[in-house]
């Protein structure tokens, strides 16, 4: 193969596709199809992988989170997980006072159970949010450094023993319910429930696409008087810089202790990093991004399939033609490079208008969803493109060899 002989062939193979736009548009149409999907579901999964592994590192890599089953991206909960007691303000007392490498210990009570649909509301003056995020804690949760204040103050420990009904709220509830009013001071109703707001949240600086800040956060004892039924709990641990291991080992074995779990029971409870969530969610990653290559590869497929037909139906209208070379000299070899490089540069112009497409999905998905982040990938691009080649490359083959094996004589007879 030369230099000269393989532009040639690329000369040839433009001209050709000149001459019959539409037929060629027709042929690798799903080349087109299965580059774009690859473009453009690359671009969508890459950004919210970005994203979400954002939120879930920045959790710190001295915290760890204490719940009552194993949290992050999984199917249903066991019969077993299910019946486990709930975590108590107890327990994280017991990993506070009994792990020399813990530095905080954060309880969090939810409103409802971890498994059953909740609805929570907050009005002010006729004003009215729903779904907003209810949770009882204390101030180690923000000397923990889980959230910044962005006016006003957090409420202290003293407040929390003397259930005052304080409130520390996101950015997105003043906004919602007050529409510009200074919210430090207001009293706005949560569950029917009458709370004064103390201080204002920044929004949390990596938070998942479209997620509004939607923090309603009380004192602890507060909650708890006002919320009887809340059960649930989860904590949240802090470590000494550089002792999370040590810390998580301390903490299972207070917890064990305090649970009553015997010697040789497993735990009922789970502890979890950002690091083992960050990990499972790529895998869930993963697995999108597998079967989004096997559909598109569909695609692929009948584009392929199209191309090889069209190839076959080019030798046959070219019969002449190829009888014309091989009599001036052309080599078998002459022949498969030409035909070879033709369903190469058909393929090839399909991958690029392929990926084109696909990164118009994605600019129209950004623009669309301002919330959604989407990132079309390096390896998106190239795999697109190498993809097409590669078809035009297996799917030529089969009409370049019959080309080569004609006879000179019977296709300078050709009619």
């Amino acid at each position: 193969m030369t230099w000269v002989s393989l532009t040639a062939g690329i000369g040839l193979a433009l001209n050709t596709v000149r001459e019959h736009k539409m037929r060629s548009f027709l042929t690798v149409l799903g080349v087109i199809i299965g580059t774009g999907t690859i473009i453009g579901v690359g671009s969508i999964i890459a950004g919210l992988d970005g994203a979400i592994t954002g939120v879930l590192s920045s959790m710190g890599t001295n915290a760890a989170i204490v719940f009552k089953f194993e949290p992050g991206f999984r199917g249903r909960l066991t019969p077993e997980e299910l019946q486990r007691k709930p975590l108590s303000y107890e327990d994280g007392v017991a990993v506070a006072e009994r792990c020399p490498a813990v530095t905080h210990v954060s309880p969090y009570l939810f409103p409802g159970g971890f498994t059953g649909p909740s609805i929570d509301t907050a009005r002010y003056k006729g004003n009215e949010m729903f779904d907003v995020d209810i949770g009882g804690t204390e101030e180690a949760y923000i000397s923990g450094g889980y959230s910044e204040m962005k006016e006003g103050r957090f409420f202290t420990d003293n407040e929390s023993r003397h259930r005052m009904p304080v409130a520390v709220v996101g950015e997105d509830v003043p906004l919602a319910l007050m529409s510009g009013e200074d919210p430090i001071g207001k009293w706005i109703e949560v569950n029917g429930h009458q709370f004064q707001i103390v201080g204002v949240m920044k929004r949390p600086a990596a938070s998942f696409p479209g997620q509004n800040d939607a923090r309603i956060l009380l004192p602890y004892f507060s909650m708890r008087k006002l919320f009887p039924n809340a059960k649930e709990n989860m904590l949240i641990i802090t470590a000494e810089p550089g002792m999370l291991p040590t810390a998580i080992d301390q903490a299972r074995a207070a917890l064990r202790v305090q649970r009553r779990v015997p010697y040789n029971k497993p735990d009922n409870f789970a502890i979890s990093t950002s690091q083992q969530m960050v990990d499972q969610f790529h895998n869930v990653t993963g697995m999108v991004a597998l079967v989004m290559v096997v559909l598109s590869s569909i695609g692929l497929l009948v584009g392929g399939i199209g191309v090889m037909n069209i190839m076959l139906v080019s030798v046959t209208e070219r019969t002449r033609e190829i009888g014309v070379r091989k009599a001036i000299g052309a080599r078998r070899s002459d022949i498969i490079l030409q035909f070879l490089t033709e369903a190469v540069v058909l393929t090839g112009l399909g991958g690029l208008v392929g990926m084109s497409l696909g990164y118009g999905m994605s600019l129209a998905c950004r623009m669309i969803f301002p919330s959604l982040p989407t990132v079309v990938p390096a390896w998106a691009a190239v795999l697109g493109v190498v993809v097409s080649v590669g078809v035009g490359l297996f799917f030529g083959i089969w009409p370049a060899n019959k080309a080569a094996r004609l006879d000179p004589v019977d296709a300078l007879r050709y009619e």
